[in-house]
């Protein structure tokens, strides 16, 4: 993003703001305090924590090498730059006196020896954004002082693993926020999850998966424990049959809200979130230089105010937002049409962001650390360039050709005669929700989990014991009221488990079924997986309990995954045929 798209004039780019400092032979970036982000629905005010910028948005302060936590004396004159050996006295911000080599506008011939480049992937629309500070000490400052950051509200699971899976949010609000943005969105709307997506990156880190969420689907909103201004907790009321794009600043409702949202709709529980506004778009796009996009026929929406003959092209800014947004004059002319028309999008920016030139631009890579850390609103797990680079780290390491865009399945909802909303379409649905949930790669990835499908196929194979012989006791762990004694008459009366009982509730919920067992019952586990439609992931050697008779038992625990007595568990190996999806890699063009 250029500086003046944020009010710093002076038509200074910021890779032209390198200069050297004689103290440490290294040069250095100086930019002025960053301008304030649009805000998105949150806590704000004096009792909020973190600092408020404009319109109210949260800005987190943390403590970081070199930068007090948030409420201590911010450092003034007198303190040198964190990892720096610049004498005391000088203020922040200033420029030291150089020699006429490091004056401004003088860029190294080479880069600095010793210093690693920081490279981190975060999300705007496009939703992976990859950007970089030539060293970290000089430049982490300054962008932390752009990020603006709202609480989860204990929504999410408390921060991402290296280990495992992850999940984030992704949301464009159609607020009209920013220059230039009057005759976009809903006048006078607190904003809508108008543009929702779900990123999942696999636990082994070869495959990400974007579920794209439509803002007119059916669904039930949970209530919501919302921090308010003054710091104490509200819950916000939920709302059963309504559109899901009012999981978002409708009833003062903030990201965390739509968090609980998804994880009700899908069984998966979300580490971050991320939301974007319409500058998003235009200030990323321009960054990059420009995304290629293809269109197969001439479009001219005078809604978006999109105009572009058929061909290839390239678009940045204003051009960007309007192909974002464009949907009339595209596929059916709806929402589901503009779903499709984003995923294109995005995938070619991607490609654009992975590129050399974008990788090998200085220029590029600032602009976008400029314009990710002021687009973006973040949770307060994740506000520092810090853990962001943390997480980008990981984001990263996924190939474009592994990158999978789909759809939720849905069908105009039956209940309306004019067709405004739609609901999910099933099975279709519950069975893309399990492949993520279950890190099934949307594209065959030849590494992908071998060690993990080699031990889930060692689980399932083997001698099975009789249906006769098999002794488990059936809890309730998240399942629909009645689920154990459904499932247990089903066991006895149609498949010949006469050993089982019903062991009531479980200590706690769990979002899948699961089925422990002793070392010696490791037949009969596979036979009760064969009968009930289990994975071998659902199994989990472990110990046997006593029934009722005193007699040493399995644990069949059904989680909220479970759909009923008869209906299979194991997680599909292929996406249903009917579900729409492409990958990052190919290039399309909007029809």
């Amino acid at each position: 993003m250029d500086a003046q798209g944020r009010g710093r004039a002076d038509d200074i780019d910021p890779a032209d703001q390198w200069v050297l400092n004689p103290d440490t032979g290294e040069y250095e970036l100086r930019l002025a305090a960053s301008a304030p982000q649009s805000p998105v629905p949150g806590p704000r005010g004096p009792g909020a924590p973190g600092r408020s910028g404009a319109g109210g948005a949260t800005r987190t302060r943390t403590a970081s090498p070199g930068r007090p936590a948030s409420g201590a004396p911010t450092r003034r004159s007198g303190a040198a730059a964190p990892g720096t050996d610049a004498p005391a006295g000088r203020r922040r911000g200033a420029a030291p006196a150089q020699p006429e080599a490091g004056r401004r506008g003088r860029r190294p011939a080479q880069k600095p020896k010793g210093k690693k480049v920081l490279l981190w992937t975060g999300g705007t629309l496009a939703f992976v954004l990859v950007g970089t500070s030539a060293a970290a000490y000089l430049y982490y400052e300054h962008l932390n002082d752009n990020i603006t950051s709202v609480s989860d509200d204990g929504a999410g699971t408390g921060g991402f693993s290296k280990d495992r899976a992850i999940n984030i949010l992704l949301i464009g609000t159609d607020k009209r926020t920013g220059e230039g943005n009057e005759g976009y969105g809903d006048k006078n709307s607190a904003g809508h999850a108008d543009t929702t997506l779900v990123l999942h990156v696999s636990k082994d880190r070869t495959n990400a998966t974007v579920l794209s969420i439509p803002r007119d689907l059916i669904t039930d909103i949970p209530d919501c424990p919302t921090t308010q201004e003054d710091g104490t907790e509200k819950v916000i009321p939920g709302q059963q049959r309504t559109r899901f794009n009012n999981s978002l600043g409708q009833e003062d409702r903030t990201p965390s809200c739509t968090m609980r949202t998804i994880t009700e709709l899908t069984g998966l529980k979300m580490d971050h979130f991320m939301v974007a506004d319409f500058n998003a778009v235009k200030t990323l796009t321009s960054a990059v230089g420009g995304v290629d996009v293809c269109l197969a026929k001439d479009i001219k929406d005078k809604d978006s105010k999109l105009d572009l003959p058929k061909g290839e092209h390239t678009i940045e800014g204003e051009e960007a937002l309007a192909f974002v947004r464009t949907r009339h004059s595209v596929g059916f002319g709806g929402d589901l049409s503009r779903i499709e028309l984003q995923q294109q999008f995005l995938g070619s920016l991607m490609r654009k962001l992975k590129s050399n030139d974008t990788l090998t631009s200085p220029s590029k890579m600032i602009k976008l650390a400029e314009a990710g850390t002021k687009a973006l609103t973040v949770d307060s797990q994740i506000s520092t360039i810090k853990k962001l680079a943390d997480l980008g780290a990981e984001l990263g390491k996924f190939d474009t050709k592994n990158l999978t865009f789909a759809t939720v399945p849905v069908v105009d909802n039956p209940e309306e005669q004019v067709k405004a909303t739609v609901v999910l379409k099933q099975p279709q649905a519950q069975q893309l929700f399990a492949m993520v949930r279950d890190d099934v790669s949307l594209t065959e990835v030849k590494q992908q989990k071998k060690k993990e499908k080699a031990a889930e196929a060692a689980r399932l194979k083997g001698t099975k014991a009789p249906a006769s012989e098999v002794r488990v006791r059936v809890l309730n762990g998240g399942a629909v009221s009645g689920s154990a004694q459904e499932t247990l008459s089903w066991l006895q009366v149609e498949q010949g488990v006469t050993k089982s009982e019903n062991g009531g509730n479980a200590p706690e919920q769990l979002a899948r079924t699961t089925l422990e067992y002793a070392p010696d019952q490791a037949a009969q586990a596979r036979r009760l997986a064969a009968i009930m439609g289990l994975s071998g992931a659902a199994m989990k050697p472990g110990e046997s309990v006593d029934n009722s008779q005193g007699l040493p038992a399995m644990t069949l625990t059904l989680g909220k995954d479970f759909k009923g007595a008869g209906v299979p568990l194991t997680t599909p190996s292929k996406v249903p045929d009917d579900v729409q999806k492409s990958t990052a890699d190919k290039v399309e063009c909007a029809k």
